[in-house]
C-alpha cells in the first residue's frame, strides 16, 4: 500500500493554488464561515445552493462533493455538527466521515482548510495526529492472497492548511507522528490478517530480520528451539510439541535512547494458529484463530511506528511465536512442564497455551533489566465476555504504570479498562501436582490468566493487555491493529 504524504502549510489565499480537492469543514450554522464564503464566491454560490436544496446542512456525518472553485477541481464539504459541541468525539466522527469520502473519490491530492478548525477539549496537535492516523488507517487494504483486491485509496497527498507559519511547524510534527502510528496499526493488521499457512513463526522471524536490515538502530536475534531448551523454556516448548512448525523466540532491540537507559520491553503472544491442541476447539470460527498472534502483530506494529518516528528511547520487542496443534507428540491435559523460571506447571487445558509461551518470554525479559514490561495477548475468551470488543483488559502490578497506559488509551482512543489483580484469585491456580495450574476454573478466567502471568513478573514493573476482544472484528472479518495506538502513544509520552 503506497503511503499517504501529509503536509502542514500556511496558505493565505485559499481560492488560489491548484489541487484536485479542497476540503472544507463546516459547522451546522446558517451563516457561512469566512473561508466558506470565499470558496462559495469563487464557486459561483454552489455551497449556498447545496444548503438551500437541503443537500448539505453541516450535521455530523454529512459530506457533499461539489464542482471545483478557484484552483481546486472539486469541493468536499464535511459536516462538523454544532460548533459549541465539537469535542474529541465529534472530531473523530468528522475524521471518519472525511476518510470515507476520500475513499470514494478519485482525487490524488487534497487540501484541508483547517486554519480555524478547533476542538474544544483538545489541542490542534491532537486533531492533526488523529487526522493523519485515521486517514492512514482508512487506506488499509488486504491484498496478499486475493487476485483482485479492493480498489486502493487514490489519495497520495493531503495538505493541511494551518493559516499560520508557527502552527504549520507544530502541525507537521503532529501529522508525522499520526501517520507513523497509522502505518504501525496497518502493519499489525497486515500480519494478523495473513492466513496461518503463510504467517508462521518462521515468517514472523523473517519479518523481524527484515526490520533490522532496514533500520540501523534495530538488531534482531531469533532463538531456535534448541536454544530455548538449553534455557529451560519447557513451558513454551510444551505448546509447540504437537506441530511441525518450529517455534521461534524473536527479540527485536531498538536502541534509540542512550546506551545506559533501561528499555521498555513489549512481549507479544505469537500463536500463529491455535487449534486448542488436545483440548481441541469447536470447529465454528476456528479459522479466526489465525488472529491468536494479535499480540505479536501489535509488537511489530508498535516497533515500526517507534522506529519511523525515531523516538529517543530504547525498546525491546519480544515475540513468543509458536503453533498449537494436536498430534501424537502434543502436550496432554494433566502433563506437568517446567518453565524457565524453575516453576512447574500442570497443564490442565492445552487451549490455555498463550500463558504458557508468555511466562517463559516474561522470564527471559528480565535479562534486559527493563524499565517496564508490557505483554500483549489475545489471551482469554473470558475477557470478551467481561468487556466486549470496545475495551482492552488491563492488568498491572504498579498503579502508576496502569494509569499511564489508561491515559495513553484515552488520548489515542484505543481504550483499556483496568481489571483486578488481587491475591484472592491466586488460590484458583492451586494444584496438588505442580507449583501452579494453567487454568483457574470457570470464574474470572481473564483475571486468573493474569494472575498466572503475575507469578513470573514479580521482579519488575509489569502490565498485561488482554486484547482477545479488541484485536479483530468478526463481521466484517478483519484485524483492528489494536493496541498499537495505545502502546505508541504511551511510548511517545515517555520519550518527551
Amino acid at each position: 500500500m503506497p503511503a499517504i504524504t501529509f503536509t502542514a502549510r500556511n496558505i493565505q489565499d485559499i481560492t488560489k493554488g491548484s489541487s484536485q480537492c479542497a476540503i472544507l469543514p463546516m459547522y451546522q450554522q446558517k451563516k457561512l464561515s469566512d473561508e466558506a464564503q470565499l470558496l462559495d464566491d469563487a464557486a459561483g454560490g454552489t455551497i449556498k445552493a447545496a444548503m438551500a436544496l437541503g443537500d448539505f446542512s453541516g450535521k455530523a456525518g454529512e459530506s457533499c462533493f461539489l464542482p471545483g472553485a478557484g484552483g481546486a477541481k472539486r469541493l468536499l464539504l464535511v459536516g462538523c455538527g454544532v460548533r459549541s459541541a465539537f469535542d474529541r468525539g465529534a472530531a473523530r466522527e468528522f475524521v471518519r466521515t472525511l476518510a470515507k469520502a476520500l475513499n470514494a473519490t478519485q482525487a490524488k491530492d487534497a487540501v484541508l482548510h483547517a486554519q480555524k478548525f478547533e476542538v474544544k477539549d483538545a489541542s490542534q496537535g491532537w486533531l492533526f495526529n488523529t487526522i493523519a492516523r485515521e486517514i492512514t488507517r482508512a487506506s488499509y487494504r488486504y491484498t496478499e492472497t486475493v487476485s483482485k483486491p479492493k480498489q486502493a485509496m487514490k489519495l497520495a497527498r493531503l495538505v493541511v492548511n494551518t493559516g499560520d507559519n508557527a502552527k504549520a511547524k507544530a502541525g507537521q510534527q503532529a501529522l508525522d507522528s499520526g501517520a507513523a502510528m497509522g502505518r504501525g496499526i496497518n502493519e499489525a493488521r497486515r500480519l494478523a490478517d495473513l492466513p496461518g499457512n503463510i504467517c508462521t513463526p518462521t515468517y514472523l522471524a523473517q519479518q523481524a530480520r527484515k526490520l533490522a536490515r532496514e533500520h540501523a538502530k534495530v538488531s534482531t536475534t531469533v532463538l531456535e528451539e534448541k536454544k530455548m531448551k538449553e534455557l529451560g523454556m519447557g513451558s513454551l516448548l510444551s505448546v509447540t510439541a504437537g506441530t511441525d512448525q518450529p517455534a521461534k523466540l524473536i527479540v527485536m532491540n531498538y536502541k534509540g535512547g542512550k546506551t545506559g537507559d533501561k528499555p521498555y520491553v513489549l512481549v507479544g503472544k505469537g500463536i500463529t494458529f491455535d487449534s486448542g491442541g488436545i483440548s481441541l476447539k469447536p470447529g465454528a470460527k476456528m479459522d479466526e484463530m489465525k488472529y491468536d498472534m494479535g499480540g505479536a502483530a501489535s509488537v511489530f506494529g508498535t516497533l515500526n511506528a517507534v522506529v519511523e518516528m525515531g523516538l529517543p528511547i530504547n525498546v525491546v520487542g519480544i515475540v513468543a511465536a509458536a503453533e498449537n496443534m494436536p498430534s501424537g507428540g502434543a502436550t496432554k491435559p494433566g502433563d506437568v512442564v517446567t518453565s524457565m523460571s524453575g516453576k512447574t506447571i500442570e497443564v490442565l487445558n492445552t487451549d490455555a497455551e498463550g500463558r504458557l509461551v508468555l511466562c517463559d518470554a516474561l522470564t527471559f525479559a528480565a535479562r534486559f533489566k527493563p524499565k517496564v514490561v508490557i505483554d500483549i495477548a489475545t489471551l482469554t475468551g473470558a475477557c470478551v465476555v467481561a468487556l466486549g470488543s470496545h475495551a482492552t483488559g488491563l492488568y498491572a502490578n504498579q498503579d502508576k504504570l496502569a494509569r499511564q497506559l489508561l491515559d495513553a488509551g484515552d488520548e489515542s482512543h484505543d481504550r483499556a479498562w483496568r481489571m483486578p489483580l488481587w491475591d484472592d484469585y491466586q488460590k484458583q491456580l492451586d494444584t496438588n501436582f505442580a507449583d501452579v495450574a494453567n487454568i483457574g476454573g470457570p470464574g474470572g478466567g481473564s483475571v486468573t490468566a493474569a494472575c498466572f502471568l503475575a507469578r513470573f513478573t514479580e521482579d519488575y514493573h509489569w502490565a498485561h493487555l488482554d486484547i482477545a476482544g479488541s484485536a479483530w472484528d468478526s463481521a466484517p472479518k478483519g484485524a483492528t491493529g489494536r493496541p498499537v495506538g495505545l502502546l505508541t502513544q504511551y511510548l511517545m509520552e515517555r520519550a518527551h
